[in-house]
């Protein structure tokens, strides 16, 4: 980098000079120069479709670049094949895991290696000892959670000592106690002289472990340098083209404008399924209940069985006062209920329908398209709200959601759940994946949906997020709900404690 203080002659891990790559007419990579050394954090960060994923599979030997050269300690090389780049040290943990589901963890962790399997375990089991994380090493990994599978890429890595480490949003799915195990571990390996590039959308993290920043917008690195010469405002900034307006969203002071006299939206009683039991919780209308808790604390869980995926066990849900306990989802989301995935890949998009299909999809169930024909004009102009409103990077409304970044995939589920016009609306790690500039974004609509009267029940494992856009928060432990926060009392402190069960005391109803 050019800002950087090269002392001695110590050569870069990596160089990246002059790296162009286009797809068809479509410019990707505009001339890319960055330098990664030896115990260095360079935190890579940009909005969707930035490049970042392009410049990480040129690296990886997955994509060739059209010009430019990369070099790995001094030396030229050429990466055609990703078995090349794990050669010269290099390894990738994507921000999907790609794991074999019908493996065990072990065999995921271990295979590609020459070394005995007893040498194998030997080794992974230190590890983990290592990095404090408990996982069954016999377990399937077609049963893990998402944050599970990413700490199995993790220690993929790890395990196989590479010298340069490129992590693409790691932490994206990880649970507080495991975020404060990854920064240990980048820091150990820091010491080492592994250089790290961290891919992330979460600007906090930025300053509390890289070195290093570089900022990529459309296709070129704008800003590069060390962190300590940049803040908050600046990051954000650089993400943004020069003449956009940052949505900026403070957490609004005092008591909640929610109007706690009137009929809840929602109400569970005693609501049980698999996974969490005796359930009880109200949504006012225009309120963004916030449900914080570590993963495997029921929250998803809860959250399908309300939408009528999962069976339920015991208890009811009320929905404006009418029953609606153990309907199928057609029937929630015509009642008024709708449900953003966790996870958009398994639950939320339709990879090989454009982006119009996918984002008026459920509102076929309504009719709102037409009850017979489909009304072209409304499917245009509801997808073309979303798209405008959520910034979504698309071609035209006939791409492929497949071939949409991350982020932009994210936001089309957001914005198919929004269409059908429900009442309510449950958010499950709604930012997961999403850019910082695209996160301000979704706040904001969040804020506006909430003044136009609709109720969300938000869960995230972002106490951040919760302290921005909550009136009240609940915590689940165990799969119950162990406290409850009123909104001058929600920060990060009182629901890490919580969601933590160190805060043990009876969720009070307003």
């Amino acid at each position: 980098m050019g800002d950087k203080e090269n002392t001695g002659t110590t050569a870069p891990l990596l160089s990246v000079r002059g790296i162009y790559k286009s797809f068809g007419l479509n410019a990707v990579l505009k001339g890319i120069g960055l330098d990664i050394m030896p115990g260095e954090v360079l935190a890579l960060i940009g909005g969707n479709g930035a490049g970042k994923s392009t410049l990480m599979k040129i690296i990886m030997g997955i994509y060739s670049h059209d010009s430019g050269e990369l070099a790995i300690n001094g030396q030229t090389v050429a990466l055609n094949r990703p078995a090349e780049a794990l050669a010269q040290g290099i390894y990738m943990v994507p921000q999907e895991p790609l794991l074999f589901p019908n493996m065990t963890v072990e065999e995921n962790v271990i295979i590609g290696f020459d070394k005995s399997k007893a040498e194998l375990h030997k080794e992974l089991v230190d590890t983990m000892r290592d990095v404090g994380w408990n996982l069954d090493l016999g377990r399937k990994a077609g049963s893990l959670s998402i944050a599970e599978q990413q700490m199995v890429e993790i220690l993929r890595g790890i395990l196989r000592h590479a010298r340069l480490l490129i992590l693409d949003e790691p932490t994206s799915a990880l649970t507080f106690d495991e975020v404060k195990s990854l920064f240990q571990v980048v820091r150990d390996l820091r010491e080492k002289g592994i250089g790290i590039i961290y891919i992330t959308h979460r600007l906090a993290e930025v300053f509390d472990i890289s070195t290093h920043v570089a900022i990529m917008r459309d296709g070129t690195i704008t800003v590069q340098g060390p962190v300590d010469n940049f803040t908050r405002d600046d990051l954000v900034k650089g993400l943004l083209p020069p003449d956009a307006e940052v949505n900026t969203q403070t957490k609004s002071a005092g008591t909640s404008k929610v109007d706690y006299s009137a009929q809840p939206v929602l109400e569970l009683e005693n609501f049980s399924g698999y996974g969490f039991s005796d359930v009880s919780l109200k949504v006012w209308p225009g309120e963004i209940l916030g449900v914080a808790g570590v993963v495997g604390a029921g929250r998803t869980e809860m959250a399908t069985t309300i939408f009528g995926m999962d069976k339920v066990l015991r208890g009811r849900v009320l929905l404006n006062g009418s029953d609606i306990t153990g309907k199928k989802t057609r029937q929630v989301i015509a009642a008024g209920i709708n449900y953003v995935p966790e996870d958009r890949h398994l639950n939320g998009l339709f990879k090989i329908c454009d982006v119009s299909a996918n984002t008026t999809s459920a509102s076929l169930f309504g009719g709102a398209l037409g009850k017979v024909f489909l009304n072209r004009r409304s499917e245009f102009d509801i997808t073309e709200k979303y798209v405008k409103n959520f910034r979504t990077k698309v071609t035209g409304h006939d791409q492929l959601a497949g071939s949409l970044s991350g982020g932009n995939q994210q936001k089309i589920v957001i914005g198919r759940s929004l269409a059908t016009d429900p009442g309510i609306v449950i958010l499950d790690e709604p930012t997961r994946g999403i850019d910082a500039a695209a996160r301000g974004d979704v706040y904001h609509i969040i804020h506006q949906l909430r003044e136009q009267g609709l109720s969300i029940l938000l869960i995230s494992s972002d106490m951040e997020e919760l302290e921005e856009l909550a009136d009240r928060v609940v915590t689940m432990y165990q799969g119950r709900i162990n406290a409850e926060f009123q909104k001058a009392d929600i920060n990060q402190d009182n629901l890490t404690a919580a969601a933590f069960g160190i805060v043990e005391r009876e969720a009070k109803e307003a």
